[in-house]
């Protein structure tokens, strides 16, 4: 066959495979990537005075439960699809967030905001508490933690980073609920905040 022949033949088939591609109705319909078991939930950076050390607050959600599922967004009929195919209809009833408390400059972030604490800085990181609020729409409840962790570093030698694991048993909630996770001071004062929300 020429060459001109065989350019004809290559343009042919290469027509014929275009036209052979599905155009699907559903063509709006946007996936997003799989879901990972571990998500970054942000960072908080906080200066106490008058000691000027400055804490860095870095959250991460643990929700193996989520691991390869998608979203799909098609306006009001954004959805989870987890990967045997099935839609999500509730919240995974158990996660956790891991919170690693630190007076390392572990952030390049100036802090963004101050809390008067007189004690040493490394008290405060021990002393941290924590608690969840469940937003349905406008409806918010505290939720309180099923466990608090500490771990890494044990609580009795000094140390300028704690970590801690905060599980929840949220019970059956919808999937479009959304939670605020707290941490507050050893005297009450809110340090930062994390959300994990599906849709």
């Amino acid at each position: 066959m020429s060459t001109e022949g065989l350019n004809k033949l290559t343009a042919a088939l290469l027509a014929f495979a275009l036209l052979a591609v599905p155009v699907w109705p559903n063509s709006a319909v946007d996936i997003a990537p799989s879901l990972r078991g571990v998500i970054p939930a942000g960072y908080q950076v906080i200066r106490l005075q008058p000691s000027g050390a400055v804490v860095s607050l870095l959250g991460l959600i643990e929700c193996p439960e989520i691991k390869g599922a998608r979203q799909v967004s098609k306006g009001l009929d954004s959805r989870i699809v987890l990967p045997d195919g099935n839609t999500m209809q509730r919240f995974p009833r158990h996660f956790s967030f891991r919170i690693t408390a630190s007076l390392r400059k572990t952030v390049i972030d100036p802090p963004s905001a101050s809390l008067s604490y007189s004690r040493d800085p490394s008290d405060l990181l021990l002393g941290l508490k924590f608690k969840l609020r469940d937003y349905d729409a406008l409806v918010s409840k505290e939720l309180k933690p099923e466990s608090v962790r500490m771990i890494g570093v044990p609580a009795d030698i000094p140390y300028d980073e704690r970590v801690f694991r905060v599980s929840f048993d949220i019970g059956e909630r919808p999937v479009t609920d959304r939670f605020m996770l707290e941490i507050y001071s050893p005297e009450g004062e809110q340090l930062g905040r994390f959300c994990f929300e599906l849709l």
